[in-house]
């Protein structure tokens, strides 16, 4: 379904650096029908998936911890986040991209996983949805250490937390990060663990 509310005028190419970051401009009608002339950035550094791990015996989650640059240059002092398993959807579907990114991260061979929702994390200036997975974890699914890859110069550290523990971390200021926030809640609202 097409807006016709919106017609595209022009789109820039501001930087391919990393991901890439285009002006748009762009004209909107507005509820009085007149046209008006906005440009706006948007940021496109592709779609991802993110998953809490979650083991209903134990009453414990797998969450990750690791620097993060812009958390850094925003005010938190040693720049490191603690989060649930994500990463880029790269040329995969979400769900091969997060069994891929649970097992590179944290070392957990996870093969049920289930879809529980898809969001976007920031529309105001960034294109990406999220897809959101849960999935179970046991002992015996651990394959490796975890950590990430090397060649993407990942230094993830594997954090095996009490699930009460993890979800008053978002009270005391602990856990920041918006996706895992809404993974904690979901788990307690659904009742996992």
């Amino acid at each position: 379904m097409t807006n016709d509310k919106i017609k595209i005028i022009k789109s820039e190419l501001l930087s391919d650096n990393w991901y890439t970051l285009k002006k748009v401009t762009y004209e909107h009608q507005n509820k009085n029908g007149e046209w008006e002339t906005h440009s706006r950035e948007a940021y496109d550094r592709g779609n991802g998936a993110t998953i809490l791990l979650y083991n209903t015996a134990s009453r414990k989650i797998i969450l990750t911890r690791q620097f993060r640059l812009p958390t850094y240059v925003n005010g938190n002092k040693n720049g490191l986040l603690i989060e649930a398993c994500a990463g880029l959807l790269d040329e995969d579907n979400a769900e091969d991209c997060i069994r891929k990114e649970t097992e590179e991260e944290t070392g957990y061979k996870v093969s049920n996983v289930k879809k529980i929702f898809e969001s976007y994390m920031s529309p105001g200036s960034v294109t990406e949805i999220l897809y959101f997975f849960v999935a179970e974890y046991r002992q015996e699914m651990k394959v490796s250490e975890g950590g990430g890859l090397s060649e993407e110069q990942e230094n993830i550290e594997v954090l095996e937390l009490d699930f009460d523990e993890a979800y008053d971390m978002i009270y005391t200021g602990e856990i920041k990060d918006g996706k895992t926030i809404m993974l904690l809640q979901y788990a307690k609202i659904h009742q996992l663990v």
